[in-house]
């Protein structure tokens, strides 16, 4: 029997690797503003010669576009008339929530009560003596009960007002103090811009006075309207802001949100320590330029959207996008990976604003999100009492759109967006809706 014999043969395959530049290039691009910020700061403690200036604190006019609708200049602050009925996501969430309190009978009375005059933006629609009228309470009996709801997620819905929305906000984030509560008693001020003033009325500095503001513009005061088919839920600083101008909407980096990266020489550095500042300030500058390219180029095709929220969005793939600006698919997805917009319609996030096209063959064309949100507007409007069927909605939606989807679609779309069956959305309307318009809070 031959015994193995050991042979030596020459073979070749390809392989390809990320050299640590490349790797720390992908990364960045993908990075939000406060991720992008934590990691500058560590290569700067790391690196002598990095220098990291502080991103620069806004000013008491400099208000994030989702403040637009609350914050009525010349005129102090207010809440602008809501159009739409509660979204459905919104009142299944808090429904949900409110059987996971097992309350008892009139309590849970009460509860409904207050979860049926909720606005889209997650405030009370109506005055606690209608609630206390129609469920025969007393006022200790019903704020009990709404103290409960408004330790609900997101944080601010239940609030009565502009200020118990943004107190109950700042609780949560270990922010409230002596400070903050005489800055919330103050909104109307605040909204004037008026720093010297409000740092006396409030017995404070104008620096302590600045520090609440950078807190208080950060918070969302529309917190139900996360529940939008796109919207952003978070509090965070966006990475891009989208303003009205005289020629249309206007879109940029939020430079308040991140840091200024130098380069300088420094004798306790290396050379090589040098290079990889310099290679690094590159990679941000590229970043940047990258997102405000890719922001500029979905504002363009999204324009409705950002009017009408998300019934206007247009269809839209990473593919298009990366055909138009020259650049890999899997570039654009890194770029909108985590990234945010604020608008005067919300924060949104770049990712959600993607939407593949559902019609043709002879149909009209629209997006899948377009057509969430003209379901979600349809349940809102429905008789609480009578409430649509899956199979009346795919033939609402056919006449609303041209667009005919199979039944399964539509309660596919209607789960996504956590919206029981119609006969668990059948309830008894309990109160009027009544309009903020014009009413200042403070």
């Amino acid at each position: 029997m031959r015994s193995p014999q050991s042979r030596i043969g020459l073979t070749q395959t390809q392989r390809l690797e990320l050299n640590a530049s490349l790797q720390a290039s992908i990364a960045i691009l993908r990075t939000d503003a406060a991720g992008l910020t934590k990691f500058l700061e560590e290569q700067a403690a790391q690196n002598p010669h990095l220098r990291l200036d502080p991103a620069p604190a806004p000013s008491l006019q400099d208000w994030l576009p989702r403040w637009s609708g609350v914050l009525v200049a010349g005129s102090g602050l207010g809440l602008a008339a809501e159009t739409a009925d509660t979204s459905p996501s919104l009142m299944a969430h808090v429904m949900g929530e409110i059987e996971r309190l097992n309350l008892a009978p009139k309590q849970l009375k009460i509860a409904v009560a207050l979860a049926e005059v909720l606005e889209p933006s997650g405030w009370l629609g109506a005055e606690l003596s209608l609630v206390m009228a129609e469920t025969r309470s007393t006022l200790p009996e019903v704020e009990a009960v709404l103290q409960r709801l408004q330790q609900f997620e997101p944080t601010g819905i239940f609030a009565r007002n502009l200020a118990e929305c943004l107190r109950l906000q700042a609780i949560e984030a270990d922010a409230f103090d002596a400070d903050m509560a005489a800055v919330l008693s103050h909104l109307d001020l605040l909204a004037t811009g008026n720093l010297a003033r409000l740092a006396k009325v409030c017995n404070t500095t104008e620096a302590a006075v600045l520090q609440r503001f950078k807190v208080i513009r950060a918070m969302n005061p529309k917190p139900g309207a996360e529940f939008a088919s796109v919207s952003a839920a978070q509090t965070r600083e966006p990475d891009l802001v989208v303003t009205a101008t005289p020629t249309g909407w206007g879109i940029a980096l939020n430079r308040s949100a991140l840091p200024s990266l130098r380069v300088e020489r420094s004798e306790a550095g290396s050379a090589d320590g040098l290079a990889q500042a310099k290679s690094l300030q590159r990679m941000v500058e590229a970043r940047n330029s990258t997102l405000l390219l890719v922001g500029r180029e979905i504002l363009a095709r999204q324009q409705e959207a950002i009017r009408l929220g998300p019934t206007g969005l247009a269809p839209m793939t990473m593919a298009d996008l990366a055909e138009a600006l020259g650049f890999h698919e899997s570039t654009i997805s890194r770029v909108v990976a985590g990234a945010s917009l604020d608008s005067p319609r919300g924060t949104w996030w770049l990712r959600q604003m993607f939407s593949p096209a559902l019609g043709g063959n002879g149909q009209p064309l629209i997006s899948g999100a377009a057509m969430r949100g003209r379901m979600a507007r349809l349940i809102a409007a429905e008789n609480p009492s009578r409430p649509l069927s899956d199979a009346a909605l795919t033939m609402a939606l056919a006449i609303d759109t041209g667009v005919t989807l199979a039944r399964r679609t539509i309660a596919k779309y209607r789960e996504a967006e956590g919206i029981p069956t119609a006969s668990r959305r059948k309830r008894k309307a309990i109160l009027p809706r009544t309009s903020r318009k014009g009413r200042v809070e403070g």
